[in-house]
């Protein structure tokens, strides 16, 4: 008999020893602190800066694909017949208009004044050269990303001073405005026999 009890116990002690070392191990990663996330969590300044990159880099790349000299370019002089686009935007004016339209939107979440030069839609008159309407309109989407970046969910319905519409409406509004005209840049570009860049190398 006292085999057996040294037996019994011997299996209890291995029991109790392999219970404790279970609790011990649950204890120890419930007092753990959770794993840090490798991203960060979206907020709606990030979800708003995507989509102006998006529209961004299509019309940036659009007016980088046109060569300077088809920059006056606008359809009223392919003489289509049929067609009506007397008195259309040139395709720099197009570029021109974004850009405008970019300060005149955005400026009123960022506060910012908006440059001197600048009076209405079209842009300003001494910005003429590639280069110039280039820097222009790269300085405009600048803005953008200093817009989304003060929206937050506390925030996004307050209308900005001298506005009527919601700090979120004229954030999401710019990011409409610039793709209605990239797509008439679209259309510029392929009457001149150039493919968008955002359609290169994909079947049409």
């Amino acid at each position: 008999m006292k085999p057996l009890r040294i037996w019994l116990f011997s299996a209890v002690l291995m029991v109790a020893v392999s219970a404790l070392g279970q609790g011990t191990k649950s204890a120890a990663v419930a007092a753990a602190p959770p794993a840090q996330s490798s991203q960060t969590a979206p907020s709606l300044a990030s979800a708003i800066d995507r989509e102006i990159s998006a529209i961004e880099k299509q019309v940036t790349e659009a007016a980088e694909a046109m060569p300077e000299e088809k920059f006056k370019f606008s359809p009223e002089s392919l003489n289509l017949p049929g067609s009506d686009y007397k008195g259309v935007r040139t395709f720099a004016g197009q570029v021109k208009h974004i850009a405008a339209s970019n300060y005149f939107i955005w400026s009123g979440l960022t506060g910012e004044k908006l440059p001197e030069n600048l009076k209405d839609g079209n842009g300003p008159a001494d910005v003429k050269t590639k280069a110039e309407i280039l820097r222009f309109l790269n300085d405009s989407f600048a803005l953008g990303h200093r817009a989304a970046a003060t929206l937050t969910t506390e925030n996004m319905l307050h209308t900005p001073e001298h506005s009527k519409s919601t700090r979120l409406r004229l954030a999401t509004f710019g990011v409409a405005h610039a793709f209605n005209h990239y797509g008439q840049m679209v259309e510029y570009l392929r009457m001149n026999g150039i493919v968008p860049p955002a359609s290169q190398g994909k079947s049409e």
